[in-house]
């Protein structure tokens, strides 16, 4: 049996080498467009590379997923962030896993992932082609042809095909998937950081507040965690997470938007006020400079209370109910406008991709050509920050090498 997979990232490599543990006999070779391999693993976690995540339970695994999630749900029984942790440390990659849940090599370097990647490849005998990018696949009998860019590369014929090209940011990269009667949803970033030009926020960065909720106004999309001022606006998992769930709405708006910052993470402003009100009963002679609400950084603190025109020297007990409110309504309702989105350019993820209706989700075959299966980013399947977008790589390409 001769199988092909298109793609020498993180899908691509998983996917070829459990092939071949699967079908000791089977010819695989690796086609990568590209002069080099498993280049967003090289650089995804600032270069430590965020394999997975340590949750604890499917569900919660699943729900990290804007796009997807339900399909995943299921196949995560088949091979989960469990699994995966397995796998790596069964091959002399041992793991970390952080109080965030996000696990690493122990090497902290992603270089330990590649070489893993490498000895697999080497010993099962896998072949890898590097500059070799598809621009279509034919039907040829019950075989799969790849045609080549490039006039001067023949065509190749192979018993199955798995495309694992990983997240295309132009809808015309999906053109020849497309052509095989695939539904293709147009890709659109996701997992991006906000612009601020026009706020003086941006005059705090390297704040971060470890405990907030963000939301994008006038939608139901919200999200909690750490929150980065950055010298451009707005980063940290908080946004990151928020640029994940909005990513349509938002590329609809032309990334021009309002947010609400609620750096209390209290849901109830009631709950604030009154603890506001403990604080003015037990601390009346205390300045606001001087006593942070919620343990907020001093330089925010500062910020907040000038956008509240409130001085720092007044005393907590000279406030009265205007004063209370107008800390209530900075501190749980902070709004701030975006005008554009800042992508990581090695690291980008995509929210769209081959439409999981033209998939089997039991196989990951497709359902309009045989012998052809997908897995990764390729999918319109894209999680939000911690190692999801690799789990789910891992999982589509461990389901898809079964070659049911």
């Amino acid at each position: 049996m001769d199988v092909a997979i298109v793609g020498g990232g993180a899908a691509g490599f998983f996917a070829a080498i459990a092939v071949k543990e699967n079908y000791p006999d089977a010819s695989v070779v690796i086609f990568e467009k590209s002069k080099n391999i498993l280049a967003k693993v090289k650089v995804s976690g600032g270069g430590r590379c965020n394999l997975t995540n340590g949750c604890s339970s499917i569900k919660q695994l699943a729900d990290a997923y804007p796009r997807g999630g339900k399909a995943l749900s299921r196949a995560f029984r088949l091979f989960s962030n469990k699994d995966t942790m397995q796998w790596f440390e069964s091959r002399n990659v041992p793991l970390v896993i952080q109080e965030d849940d996000c696990v690493f090599p122990h090497s902290q370097n992603s270089q330990s992932v590649i070489d893993c990647f490498l000895e697999e490849t080497r010993k099962l005998k896998i072949d890898i082609e590097l500059e070799r990018g598809i621009k279509a696949i034919q039907k040829v009998g019950t075989q799969l042809q790849l045609v080549f860019v490039g006039k001067e590369l023949p065509p190749r014929s192979f018993d199955k095909v798995i495309v694992a090209t990983g997240g295309s940011p132009k809808r015309s990269d999906l053109v020849w998937l497309e052509k095989l009667k695939h539904k293709i949803e147009a890709p659109v970033p996701s997992l991006f950081t906000f612009k601020m030009p026009d706020e003086p926020v941006a005059e705090l960065m390297g704040v971060v507040v470890e405990n907030t909720l963000v939301s994008i106004q006038g939608s139901k999309f919200n999200a909690e965690g750490p929150l980065l001022i950055t010298h451009w606006g707005m980063s940290g998992p908080a946004i990151l997470k928020l640029s994940a769930l909005g990513a349509r709405l938002l590329h609809e708006k032309g990334y021009n938007f309002k947010i609400q910052v609620n750096w209390t993470n209290v849901r109830n402003n009631d709950v604030v006020l009154a603890h506001l009100k403990s604080i003015v009963a037990d601390h009346p002679k205390k300045i606001l400079a001087n006593f942070r609400p919620y343990a907020l950084p001093d330089r925010l603190w500062s910020y907040l209370l000038v956008k509240s025109f409130l001085s720092a020297e007044k005393k907590w007990g000279e406030l009265g109910k205007t004063g209370l409110n107008r800390i209530v309504n900075v501190l749980t309702n902070d709004v701030y406008v975006v005008q554009g989105q800042t992508q990581f350019r090695d690291e980008f993820v995509t929210c769209g991709g081959v439409n999981l209706e033209s998939i089997d989700f039991n196989t990951m075959q497709s359902k309009v050509c045989e012998n052809l299966y997908f897995a990764g980013e390729v999918l319109d399947i894209d999680g939000i920050t911690g190692g999801y977008n690799f789990q789910a790589a891992w999982t589509t390409a461990f389901i898809a090498a079964q070659l049911n």
